[in-house]
């Protein structure tokens, strides 16, 4: 068995999974008036963390263009969530099967080696999408479960 093969299908599974939720969220529910953090703040936020923590180190990550806070006035488009979750879709294939898995983690605060940050950032990928999950369940969309993801990404 290759690791990173795992690593790499359980990431793209967990993606797939976010893509649906950003995908099938209706417009009321993108930016709900209602919700502390709005639906595209979380999928932007998990993706952003996603796209760090795939880095050898934070220095050579660099922010992107359209950074957002959560008090931002204007909420990112799903157009602009799905093409960021496309580039760390790059990433995971791109990256994983070069990582040195018993490396150090890269940042101060994960105190850990690459293999367990790569598992700490599909939890919180799958974290946050199940709360998407969680909140789109309160509407007629229908989500489903991705076992596992062996495609490359287009």
């Amino acid at each position: 068995m290759n690791i990173r093969s795992v690593i790499q299908s359980q990431y793209l599974a967990s993606l797939a999974m976010l893509k649906q939720a950003i995908t099938k969220c209706p417009p009321e529910v993108w930016d709900a008036s209602q919700d502390k953090d709005k639906s595209w703040f979380k999928a932007y936020h998990v993706l952003y963390y996603a796209h760090l923590y795939l880095k050898t180190e934070g220095q050579e990550f660099l922010r992107w263009k359209k950074q957002r806070e959560r008090e931002s006035i204007s909420p990112l488009s799903k157009e602009e969530v799905l093409m960021r979750l496309a580039l760390v879709e790059r990433e995971v294939a791109s990256h994983i099967p070069l990582m040195d898995l018993d490396a150090k983690s890269g940042y101060y605060w994960l105190p850990s080696n690459k293999l367990e940050l790569q598992f700490y950032n599909i939890r919180h990928i799958q974290q946050h999408t199940g709360e998407l999950y969680e909140r789109l369940s309160r509407t007629d969309v229908k989500l489903g479960w991705v076992a596992q993801r062996q495609k490359e990404p287009e």
